[in-house]
């Protein structure tokens, strides 16, 4: 196995979730992790109550910015070990071909930028996709990496995946 995994979050719009996840796993696992997002659709900006969260939660933001997943399929690209879909719009979508066949799991989570309300409310939706993908990502750094084989790390990846569904539906 990699001493130093690399791991892409995927969504449409790189701008909220698959931002949240590349920094707090940047920040959470940064001996054995380094995290990338992108999107299939970047919409050229993170949102602002994005990184308003990270700052609150003391999580560097810095170099944080909406992309496109096709820089990820270049020659010279990070080679990815895992890649994580986390929201339904990407999961369907077809995927470039990433180089090194990485595991692959959907780790959807409610879109906090399509929430209609007051600040207060966003800020809330925001705050539950944060702790959502906090938790499945604390849950992968648990994981035995370099004593499980490639089918089982698999299986765990998907059963991650459905951490947190109970939280998303209250």
């Amino acid at each position: 196995m990699a001493s130093v995994f690399n791991v892409l979050f995927l969504c449409t719009g790189n701008s909220a979730r698959s931002i949240l996840a590349e920094a707090y796993l940047n920040s959470a696992g940064k001996v054995r992790f380094k995290a990338y997002s992108a999107g299939s659709e970047p919409g050229g900006r993170v949102n602002p109550l994005a990184l308003e969260l990270l700052e609150r939660s003391r999580i560097d933001a810095a170099g944080l910015r909406s992309k496109s997943w096709d820089e990820f399929a270049q020659p010279g690209a990070p080679k990815m070990d895992f890649v994580f879909t986390v929201c339904d719009n990407a999961a369907g979508e077809p995927c470039p071909y990433w180089p090194g066949q990485p595991m692959t799991a959907h780790w959807g989570v409610p879109d906090p930028a399509a929430v209609q309300g007051s600040d207060e409310d966003k800020r809330r939706a925001f705050i539950l996709a944060f702790r959502i993908l906090s938790t499945r990502i604390n849950l992968m750094l648990n994981l035995p990496l370099d004593k499980l084989d490639r089918l089982t790390i698999r299986n765990k990846l998907v059963e991650i995946g459905a951490a947190g569904r109970e939280t998303a539906a209250h």
